[in-house]
């Protein structure tokens, strides 16, 4: 059979028609689908992350939109405090708990890091050091075992953690091992303004996420505590309290959180009665938690994790 030439393909008005019709729904669903999509790459808090294992991509206290909306009866804020525990309350000093990896420093095994990014990181302006961190662990001749780090400091990590310091109390509280911690914080902390530090062992193990970190082991007034975390699972027992950072890497010379973000609310929550309820306003992390597969009922109760070993 003869191949159908341009000239030789006839079209019916009703077959022109159709294709009209097909066109223009294909058309809609597209569009559709794009306005679907855009709403997802908004408020979806999880997204693939090659920084974290878990994919979690941290909720950033930029970006999201301020929410006034009375909280849910299914989570329950509200005190029935007397009046000389809202007077205790009221004159307390805020107690601030600050993660140390990706949120006031990022750090890499100098003999992995990349050449380009180092020399990137360092024109941009970061400022730096290397660190010799010595193990408890031994090599097979005995001697300790020596590891080598490179660490950027988040841009305006001394002047937060001076200003902070005048009007809180903070702790350092990281999963980290203390024999990498301990002089990476020495070396940051020059002014000596952290009034306690907690390593790994200090975490909890929960049926959801290792490494937890229980607040009611740094303080036992939840009305005036907060914690600083890139990575809210860190905080999953104590929701309330916790403000999910945005993850700092080297690869980011221009970041302005610590100053810009996070000091202002910090600020603002230093004169709140109870933080509780301007970090729910804030972030409603319950119901976060919730759409992860963590009841609410869950962090509710301490009987469910142990000390990890």
């Amino acid at each position: 059979m003869a191949e159908l030439s341009q000239t030789d393909l006839v079209y019916s008005p009703r077959s022109i028609q159709l294709w009209n019709v097909f066109v223009n729904w294909l058309d809609y669903f597209y569009e559709f689908f794009l306005k679907i999509l855009g709403a997802v790459g908004h408020h979806s808090l999880l997204s693939t992350s090659p920084s974290n294992k878990d994919g979690f991509k941290p909720l950033s206290v930029i970006d999201l939109p301020e929410i006034t909306a009375e909280p849910p009866l299914s989570v329950e804020i509200a005190s029935a405090r007397t009046s000389t525990e809202r007077q205790v309350s009221t004159i307390q000093k805020l107690t601030v708990v600050l993660d140390l990896d990706e949120t006031l420093v990022s750090a890499y095994e100098t003999s992995s890091l990349p050449a380009a990014l180092r020399k990137q990181a360092i024109e941009a302006g970061l400022k730096w050091f290397e660190l010799e961190c010595v193990s408890s662990t031994k090599e097979c001749n005995g001697k300790p075992k020596t590891s080598y780090v490179t660490v950027f400091e988040r841009p305006g990590l001394h002047e937060f953690l001076e200003q902070l310091s005048q009007f809180a109390n903070l702790i350092l509280f990281t999963a980290a091992l203390e024999d990498y911690a301990r002089p990476l914080v020495d070396r940051i902390d020059t002014q000596h303004v952290l009034n306690h530090r907690l390593y790994r062992p200090s975490t909890v193990t929960t049926q959801y996420r290792d490494h937890v970190k229980d607040l009611l082991c740094v303080s036992k007034n939840m009305y005036r505590t907060v914690i600083v975390d890139n990575n809210p699972f860190c905080f999953l027992l104590q929701p309330l309290n916790g403000i999910p950072c945005d993850s700092f890497t080297a690869e980011q010379p221009n970041d302005t959180q610590l100053l810009d973000v996070v000091l202002p609310l910090l600020k603002q929550l230093s004169e709140e009665e109870d933080v509780k309820l301007a970090l729910y306003d804030r972030f409603h992390m319950p119901e976060w938690f919730e759409k992860q597969g963590i009841p609410l009922s869950y962090w509710t109760s301490s009987s469910q994790v142990h000390v990890s070993t």
